[in-house]
C-alpha cells in the first residue's frame, strides 16, 4: 500500500507522475526527507517532523534549488498525508512518509527569474519496514564502502535525489550479509554509513563526525552544549565537511547531554573505528543500529557496548516499541 500526495492533491499510485521535463528525472536536482510516523491516541505523530523540514528547507537554499519553499505548508501536507494512509489502512501502526522536492520544469540554462521553475512536492506513506530484533539485540555487520565522500562537493551534507553511488554500496554491503556499509572521506577520515550517521565510543567518550555547519564553531575553539572539544587547526581554511547533519545524530546528542556522556564532534580515523568500545549507526527508519563487526574486524568483542544498547532501548522508548521486540 501507498499513500501519494503531489503538488496538493492525493492520487493512486498508478496515478503518481512526475513531469518528463522534471529537473528531478532529468538531471538529478531535487532533495528529499525520510521520516517515521506513528499511530497514537490523537492520531498521526511524525516524529521530528519540524527538524526535518527545516533541515530540507535550508539545503534548497543553501543549493540554490529554492528560496520559497514554507515549513508550515510542507509540514501539513506530510501529516496529512500519514493521517489518510493511517485512516486507509487501520491495521498499519508505523509508517515511512518520504518527503521529496524536485527540480520542476527548471531551465538549467537561462538567467534571471526564467530560469526558475516551480519546485515538484511529493510526499509518500508506506508501512514502515519491520526490521529483525536481533539487529537490535546481537548488532550487525557493516562492510567499508568503495565510495569516497569529496569535502569540496557541495551537494555532500545534504539529502539529495543523487544517491546512486550510495545506493549500490548499500548493495554490494547486503550481498556480503551487511546490514551498511561505512563511507569515508577522499581524506580517509569516516563521514558514516550510506544511509546513516555514526558514532564511536572511545574511553567513555562518545564520538561523532563534525556535520556539515558544524566547522567554523568547532574549528575556531567554541563549545556545543555537548561539551565538544576543540579542534585544533592552523590558520587558514576550514575544510568543509560531507557529512550530513542527521535528525536522529541529534537526538542521540541530546541524549548523551541529558544522561552525563560526554560527546565530541571531531575527525573520525579508521583505527577509531576498529579499536572503539563501541559503533552504532543512526537514522530515521531504524532509530539506532549496533555494530559488532566491519569487515573482518569484531568491535569490542563481537557484541552491542553499554552505550548503544541503552540508546536501542531509548528509542523503543520514544517510538512505541515493545521490549520484547527489541
Amino acid at each position: 500500500m501507498a499513500t501519494v500526495f503531489i503538488d496538493g492533491v492525493f492520487v493512486g499510485r498508478d496515478e503518481a507522475r512526475v513531469s518528463a521535463f522534471d529537473a528531478g528525472l532529468q538531471h538529478g536536482v531535487g532533495l528529499f526527507e525520510t521520516l517515521l510516523a506513528l499511530r497514537g491516541p490523537e492520531g498521526a505523530r511524525v516524529l521530528h517532523l519540524h527538524e526535518h523540514v527545516e533541515r530540507l528547507r535550508a539545503s534548497a537554499v543553501a543549493l540554490g534549488l529554492s528560496e520559497s519553499l514554507r515549513g508550515p505548508a510542507l509540514e501539513e501536507a506530510v501529516r496529512r498525508t500519514a493521517a489518510k494512509a493511517f485512516e486507509d489502512h487501520a491495521g498499519i501502526d508505523r509508517l515511512r512518509v518520504r518527503l521529496t522536492i524536485t527540480g520542476g520544469d527548471l531551465n538549467m540554462l537561462a538567467r534571471g527569474e526564467a530560469s526558475h521553475g516551480t519546485p515538484g512536492v511529493l510526499v509518500v506513506a508506506q508501512p514502515a519496514t519491520a526490521y529483525p530484533p536481533a539487529m537490535f539485540a546481537q548488532g550487525v555487520l557493516a562492510t567499508i564502502a568503495d565510495l569516497r565522500a569529496n569535502p569540496f562537493d557541495p551537494t555532500q551534507g545534504h539529502k539529495t535525489l543523487n544517491y546512486w553511488a550510495r545506493l549500490r554500496d548499500l548493495q554490494a554491503a547486503g550481498a556480503k550479509g551487511a546490514a551498511e556499509a561505512l563511507v569515508f572521506s577522499i581524506t580517509n577520515h569516516l563521514v558514516g554509513g550510506c544511509v546513516s550517521n555514526a558514532f564511536v565510543v572511545r574511553d567513555g567518550v562518545l564520538l561523532t563526525p563534525i556535520a556539515r555547519g558544524e566547522e567554523d564553531a568547532l574549528a575556531s575553539g567554541e563549545r556545543g552544549d555537548e561539551g565538544d572539544a576543540p579542534t585544533p587547526r592552523k590558520v587558514g581554511a576550514v575544510l568543509p565537511s560531507p557529512c550530513l547533519p542527521g535528525i536522529v545524530r541529534r537526538w542521540v546528542m541530546d541524549w548523551a547531554l541529558a544522561e552525563g556522556i560526554e560527546c565530541r564532534r571531531r575527525m573520525v580515523t579508521l583505527d577509531d573505528v576498529l579499536r572503539g568500545e563501541d559503533l552504532f549507526l543512526t537514522n530515521s527508519s531504524w532509530g539506532v543500529l549496533p555494530v559488532v563487526r566491519v569487515e573482518a574486524e569484531r568491535i569490542a568483542g563481537g557484541s552491542p557496548g553499554p552505550i548503544a544498547t541503552r540508546l536501542v532501548s531509548a528509542w523503543a522508548d520514544l517510538t512505541g516499541v515493545p521490549k520484547a521486540d527489541q
